[in-house]
């Protein structure tokens, strides 16, 4: 089975990161008929009938440059312009979460060139002063740093890994092997998903894990392996999954981050999913390849 994960990630550009500070080459590329241009506005990015709007430099607005690479012998960039652009220009603008269901069928392959603008374009909404004195920030780097006018100092984007992990109990492959799926209490009803939680300073992602689980669901887990990762800049996140072997299968809930987590056979989950009471992720998320991996086929349904 391939994983919508593994699509996500799977048609990478070249991020040619040794040009960003080349501005003969810079502004060569930029005059360059192939080009194309991603516009986001603060966060956000307009769909016209479904599809990505990858325009020529010519008719891209003012804003920041940021070179994202090139791919099937075209430069690709992004201009980041400030919110206004959104609401002086007609059509919806959405953010990475709303067009995620543009990425599907052929844009599948602009999803790694879309989560790198989106995630820069966050990065730089976000960081508007130097941390250590204030100062003003200004872009460098075709957009991949920001340096400060006061003291010097350059800033770099930040990723922020996050574990999410299907943990399973019992014989694997037996009829009555479960896995542990939880909901949040924003969900509506029926909605259920893997664990996840952020990676703590100091602490392998092994036992990130091992104590998300324990903190949401009180389940003692051992045994855990590495899945697979997907870009998440949701807004600055890197999603690395993993399958966990369950130690203890008393459920007790923290009451904070989840309401409910519940153990599913593979017979029960089939049945619900179908009949509409269970509620799974979405196939463009790694949560739905590590459910439908342990289930072992696709699953009806999802958010």
């Amino acid at each position: 089975m391939t994983y919508p994960h593994l699509l996500l990630s799977a048609d990478a550009h070249d991020r040619i990161g040794v040009h960003r500070k080349d501005d003969a080459w810079l502004a060569d590329r930029w005059d360059d008929d192939r080009s194309q241009v991603l516009v986001v506005s603060g966060t956000r990015v307009r769909p016209v009938e479904g599809s990505l709007p990858w325009v020529a430099p010519a008719d891209a607005p003012d804003g920041v440059r940021v070179l994202l690479g090139e791919r099937d012998g075209a430069t690709h960039w992004a201009v980041i312009t400030g919110p206004e652009v959104a609401t002086s220009q007609e059509g919806e603008w959405y953010p990475l979460r709303g067009l995620l269901p543009a990425l599907t069928g052929d844009q599948v392959r602009d999803a790694p060139l879309v989560f790198h603008a989106l995630g820069l374009a966050e990065w730089h909404w976000a960081t508007r002063h130097c941390p250590r004195c204030g100062g003003t920030l200004v872009p460098e780097a075709a957009g991949h740093e920001l340096r400060c006018t006061s003291c010097g100092r350059t800033q770099f984007p930040r990723t922020d890994p996050a574990v999410i992990m299907l943990i399973s109990a019992g014989e694997p492959g037996a009829d009555d092997e479960r896995c542990l799926l939880g909901r949040s209490p924003q969900w509506p009803a029926g909605r259920f998903s893997t664990l996840a939680g952020f990676c703590e300073p100091g602490e392998s992602l092994e036992d990130a894990v091992r104590r998300e689980v324990a903190e949401e669901a009180g389940i003692v887990v051992g045994e855990v392996t590495y899945f697979g990762n997907q870009p998440w800049p949701l807004p600055q996140s890197l999603m690395l999954g993993f399958l966990g072997r369950a130690v203890s299968t008393d459920v007790d809930i923290d009451h904070d981050e989840i309401e409910e987590a519940r153990w599913f056979t593979r017979a029960e989950m089939r049945d619900q999913a179908t009949d509409g009471s269970l509620v799974l992720p979405g196939g463009v998320s790694i949560s739905r390849s590590l459910v439908e991996h342990w289930y072992g086929a696709p699953l009806p349904g999802s958010w």
